[in-house]
């Protein structure tokens, strides 16, 4: 996602982009880039490629197994569709014309890769708490999470989530938010876009995720305790209930760890950006806009890779067996953990 400040100052190349050069009051990608500027662009094409393979395989994962059709797993295919977009649009739209270079040329390529980042990096968040969601009836009520979370609950809450990050992506583009001169109501618009922004895209669901994930590491321990008590505190019982309790904390640690780690600071920053008067460098832009989109990276790792039966997965792709045979019906161990 991009910020939507700017202010009329005068700056030298440099502060644009290291791989940047004047042009007639415009600026182009340099003939002669410094090794620097190589290196650069050879991390964000490795970041594009990764994230787009390892999307990719949870994609072909739930399609072709047949036993990875579930509402649960339905949900994850949707999440890799938008992070995949994001490897295959986003990614290559940012390298191939840097997010500071829109602050300062508003032209329709700035407005379509703007909208592109913002509506698919809110899909993205938005699956990531429609997950959550589901988690919270499969751990928390176990006996009508089927009767609850089903295939059309499930498509209501993937439309949804994908219908309110295109509202929220196209409307900031059309009412103009996205502009990149600064004029007389640019601090107003500023904070009325990023307010905006912020509120729907990041802080409203991650909130609702904290919530959820906070209620079932709560109830989960509770159920642990539970069987230990009712297990007269063998050795062997409490054992796997310390097992059961690290796992627990391990998974959900990782889950909110890693997406705040890379959301937060990003979001953190343009809300006090319109605050100030001096300008935010120019490289910790770059630096925390690629480290929101690098969740998209990781989220296959996240809620695939933990998972035996998308192991299982990944490694028949992976070796081509899946085109030697017929393994749909799944041949092989591909079940939940």
């Amino acid at each position: 996602m991009e910020p939507e400040l700017t202010v009329n100052e005068t700056f030298t190349v440099n502060d644009i982009h290291l791989c940047y050069e004047s042009d007639n009051a415009s600026y182009i990608f340099t003939s002669n880039p410094s090794i620097i500027c190589v290196l650069l662009y050879i991390l964000l094409g490795s970041l594009s490629v990764v994230t787009i393979c390892g999307n990719l395989l949870v994609i072909i994962s739930i399609i072709y197994f047949k036993q990875l059709h579930t509402p649960t797993n339905y949900l994850i295919l949707s999440l890799a569709v938008a992070d995949l977009l994001v490897g295959v649009l986003v990614f290559p739209f940012s390298m191939a014309f840097t997010v500071t270079s829109c602050w300062y040329h508003e032209d329709i390529f700035c407005k379509v890769r703007g909208s592109f980042d913002v509506t698919l990096s809110t899909a993205s968040i938005l699956n990531l708490c429609c997950i959550s969601i589901d988690r919270y009836y499969a751990v928390c009520q176990p006996l009508t999470y089927k009767s609850k979370i089903n295939d059309r609950v499930i498509m209501i809450m993937i439309l949804v989530s994908w219908g309110l990050a295109a509202l929220i992506g196209i409307g900031i583009i059309i009412a103009g938010f996205n502009q990149g001169k600064c004029e007389e109501s640019c601090l107003i618009d500023a904070l009325i876009s990023t307010t905006l922004a912020c509120i729907f895209s990041f802080y409203i669901p991650v909130i609702i995720m904290l919530s959820i994930y906070l209620k079932i590491f709560l109830v989960a321990q509770k159920q642990a305790n539970s069987i230990q008590s009712t297990t007269c505190h063998s050795t062997k019982s409490g054992a796997t209930v310390s097992k059961m309790e690290r796992k627990a904390t391990k998974t959900l640690a990782t889950v909110l760890g890693v997406f705040l780690l890379c959301w937060t600071p990003y979001f953190l920053c343009i809300v006090f950006q319109p605050l100030t008067y001096s300008i935010t460098p120019i490289a910790v832009i770059e630096t925390l806009n690629w480290l929101t989109l690098s969740n998209s990276m990781l989220n296959p790792f996240i809620y695939a890779f933990f998972y035996s039966w998308f192991r299982s997965a990944f490694r028949m792709i992976i070796s081509g067996k899946i085109f030697h045979g017929d393994f749909s019906n799944g041949s092989e161990q591909c079940h939940s953990d």
